[in-house]
């Protein structure tokens, strides 16, 4: 009995818990990539997305979570899904051609070995002691600091979905 209620309490830990929505985060992210229909790639997308808000939920940041859910999953998604439906994006046909692939997979690894490099010499160390609560991210996310980040990139969204509609404009 006494090990029944151990493995019980394995499945509800937090360890457990992290691990399975990391697990869905990679597996769905995978999904985003290996899937030929555009419109799977942006459901398994959101996937990702929902995993990495419970992640963050699980590492206690609740205000980061739900900002995933709402912002991520929730507006840009929708944003995403209505330009793949305004353009009629149809599933992707293979192209057959080995060299594209290997190129790929080439790039990968470059990839990867510019972002290990990258966090071997950042030296950067865990967030020890970051405060995670709304007024303190608020402060530095609409501070002084990122303001024309923010306005960049809601002129890049807008000016996004205005080609996307031009694109998608068929001839009168």
């Amino acid at each position: 009995m006494a090990s029944i209620d151990r493995l019980l309490q394995f499945f509800v830990s937090e360890v457990f818990l992290f691990y399975a929505f990391s697990l869905a985060a990679v597996a769905s992210a995978l999904g985003v990539i290996l899937q030929r229909n555009p419109i799977h790639s942006a459901f398994s997308l959101i996937v990702t997305l929902c995993s990495l808000s419970a992640i963050y939920g699980l590492l206690g940041s609740p205000f980061i979570a739900v900002l995933q859910i709402i912002v991520y999953a929730g507006a840009i998604m929708v944003l995403f899904l209505f330009v793949l439906m305004l353009l009629n994006v149809r599933r992707e046909e293979p192209s057959g051609g080995r060299a594209t692939g290997s190129a790929a997979i080439l790039l990968a690894l470059v990839l990867a070995a510019q972002l290990g490099v990258a966090l071997a010499g950042s030296g950067a160390t865990p967030a020890a002691g970051f405060d995670a609560s709304t007024p303190s991210f608020a402060r530095v996310l609409f501070g002084a600091r990122f303001v024309y980040v923010f306005e960049a990139t809601s002129i890049l969204i807008v000016a996004a979905l205005v080609g996307a509609v031009l694109v998608a404009k068929k001839e009168l």
